[in-house]
């Protein structure tokens, strides 16, 4: 066999695995968007996304809200906001969340605002640190569907049991375009995490 021929095939392998990887990855956040695990747990966590002076965005509502109903159902007692401040921004996304919950009817005590994180890693690094301090173990993270993989894995890795329980509301979800495009979307920032171990910034649920 040439070298020319066996160059030729171990990039034609090299490209299989990835092609095979990256579907394996896609395939993976597909189904577990399509999970809705709800165990007995320390907190429930709400991943932060985009607010406007102090009122959620309408992907941040839909996450805020189905806490609630988790809230209410008796997963857990205290239901976790996160998320940092943009610049310019009076409000924190995990004020805002906070708020939010309040004025729904959630005691004070059921509530505790991580501010800090500008994307999914960071923020799992603070709420692990709350966790350790609180000496909690398991969660159960509110997202949307596409980004419940990644979420999980990252909890995971700050030292928590974690769970998801996706959202089935809100834009991320309304067609068939968007959800195909935020898996897209996903599975480049899962890959990218696995083999870096860093985040990546973007559009709300993404960073």
């Amino acid at each position: 066999m040439g070298a020319g021929r066996l160059v030729g095939r171990v990039i034609g392998a090299a490209v299989a695995a990835v092609l095979l990887m990256t579907g394996a990855t896609a395939l993976a956040i597909w189904w577990t968007a399509r999970q809705d695990s709800r165990p007995g747990s320390d907190a429930i966590v709400v991943l932060g996304s985009a607010q406007y002076n102090g009122v959620p965005s309408s992907i941040f509502e839909a996450r805020l809200e189905h806490a609630l109903e988790l809230y209410e159902e008796g997963v857990a007692p205290v239901i976790v906001t996160v998320g940092g401040k943009a610049t310019g921004d009076q409000f924190s996304e995990a004020e805002a969340g906070r708020e939010y919950l309040a004025d729904a009817g959630v005691p004070d005590d059921a509530l505790l605002a991580v501010q800090e994180g500008a994307d999914t890693l960071e923020s799992m690094r603070a709420v692990g640190t709350q966790f350790d301090d609180r000496g909690w173990d398991t969660a159960v993270l509110v997202t949307d569907p596409w980004h419940a993989m990644r979420a999980e894995r990252m909890a995971e890795d700050a030292g928590m049991d974690a769970r998801s329980s996706p959202t089935r509301q809100g834009p991320a979800v309304q067609t068939r375009t968007t959800q195909f495009r935020y898996i897209l979307r996903e599975t480049a920032a899962y890959l990218l995490y696995r083999v870096t171990g860093e985040s990546v910034a973007g559009a709300p649920g993404i960073g």
